[in-house]
């Protein structure tokens, strides 16, 4: 602990992360940029090589950045995962799945615990950032570590710290969002503790990993189960001829135990749509049925049909059927101002949509190809390419679906040109609507 202490407050502590995707590689550069040498480690050649040229495909790292850590010696990237041994701290960024059972699947966390153990030595601090079911990182990866013949405390330390970060949000990034750590041990925690703190502007410590990961897990239930209800009320209002945002806009002025949560057409991104499924899976180990888990993961997975319901209603005022229509998506990513589509809502309702019979299609600044499971082949992979928006595609277009509200879009072009625009992100507020020639339905 005191020679681990002493590496972090004389800046000589080399920190490796392994998985460099939207939390790796901001984080490996945090570190990077304050002093530490930092190593990335990854398996896809091509981010190795993108990273070291100074390249950034992340968009909260900016290429210059990137460019100036990498020249300085700072920052590296490598698929030699014997470079571990040189890391005085080893913290793992992988991906966190589901099995198509829905159970948790942590096999990418194994095999990087399979790396850090071949090469684990005295001295070094691990922490596994990948968001998990409570009891990982002691009951999995522990026995693990001391597998080895080498033993926690006396040789090396270990801890849990939920990722937490929003890609493209431009106010809180890596630095200044709080960082929740949680350690096997008392000294695994105070280590932990001190190496974030060197990067991060508070370090909030828990008790254990445990709290640790079970914190990240309600973080992202709490939302999945607030945004289910919202959902649940947009779907109501509709059934009820209500303007659901401007229910929401007024409920939203109660200065007190009212908090405002969106509606939308479905959710999406590594977390949401995941981290509930790992906290029920663990529940129902120890005999605990979550019922509201299920419920919002029931209610948030049936948004994509209810948008193709408006589409279809729409449609039909304007004496038009699904079947044949061109329609058009203006978003796919799972959220706006990113490149992302994992667990986008879009793509199930693309499918929805083709299966009816429309000709669909979409726009997305971000996005320039879309690839999606095609339920009309037999579940083979389809491919789209995104459209420019121009007077004459939307023109063209018998309903204009918003799924992703990026700012970049010229909304204004789209009430002037478009005929019909379903709205599931009240992305045409009443600024938008006064002069609007389209017709507006909204989510």
């Amino acid at each position: 602990m005191t020679l681990f202490t002493d590496t972090v407050e004389q800046l000589t502590c080399r920190v490796g992360v392994i998985g460099l995707g939207y939390v790796g590689l901001p984080l490996a550069v945090e570190f990077a940029h304050r002093g530490f040498k930092a190593t990335g480690f990854e398996v896809d050649k091509t981010k190795i090589d993108a990273i070291n040229l100074g390249r950034s495909y992340i968009g909260d790292v900016k290429p210059s950045t990137l460019t100036e850590l990498v020249s300085a010696g700072k920052l590296t990237a490598t698929a030699d995962f014997d470079e571990l041994k040189n890391c005085d701290a080893i913290i793992i960024c992988v991906p966190t799945t589901l099995r198509k059972t829905k159970e948790p699947d942590v096999s990418y966390i194994l095999a990087a615990a399979g790396e850090v153990r071949k090469r684990l030595r005295r001295g070094q601090l691990i922490v596994l950032e990948s968001t998990t079911y409570p009891g990982t990182t002691d009951e999995v990866l522990l026995p693990i570590f001391e597998d080895t013949g080498l033993r926690l405390d006396e040789d090396f330390l270990l801890a849990f710290s939920p990722e937490r970060v929003d890609p493209g949000n431009p106010r809180f990034q890596t630095h200044n969002i709080p960082k929740v750590v949680g350690g096997c041990t008392g000294d695994s925690t105070k280590a932990t503790a001190l190496l974030y703190s060197r990067i991060v502007e508070e370090v909030h410590a828990v008790s254990s990993a445990r709290v640790a990961e079970t914190a990240k897990l309600l973080e992202n239930t709490f939302r999945a189960v607030n945004i289910g209800m919202a959902n649940e009320m947009a779907r109501l209002c509709y059934a009820l001829g209500i303007d659901t945002w401007e229910v929401i806009k007024a409920a939203a002025t109660k200065p007190f135990g009212f908090m405002p949560f969106y509606p939308g057409p479905g959710i999406g991104g590594h977390c949401i749509p995941l981290d509930p499924h790992y906290l029920s899976w663990k529940a129902r180990q120890h005999g605990f049925d979550s019922r509201f888990i299920g419920l919002a993961e029931e209610v948030n997975a049936r948004m994509p049909d209810h948008v193709v319901t408006l589409v279809a209603d729409a449609l039909n005022d304007d004496r038009k059927s699904v079947k044949g229509a061109k329609v058009m998506l203006l978003g796919v990513a799972y959220k706006k101002d990113i490149d992302d589509v994992r667990e986008s809502p879009s793509l199930a309702i693309i499918d929805r949509l083709r299966a009816k019979g429309a000709e669909v299609s979409y726009h997305d600044p971000f996005v320039a190809r879309l690839s999606f499971l095609d339920s009309l082949t037999d579940g083979n992979d389809k491919f789209l390419t995104s459209i420019d928006l121009t007077s004459e595609t939307l023109r063209n277009s018998d309903c204009v679906v918003i799924v992703t509200d990026h700012s970049g879009i010229d909304y204004n072009r789209v009430i002037k040109h478009a005929k019909l625009v379903v709205d599931t992100r009240n992305a045409l507020n009443g600024d938008h609507r006064k002069d609007s020639a389209a017709r507006i339905i909204r989510l």
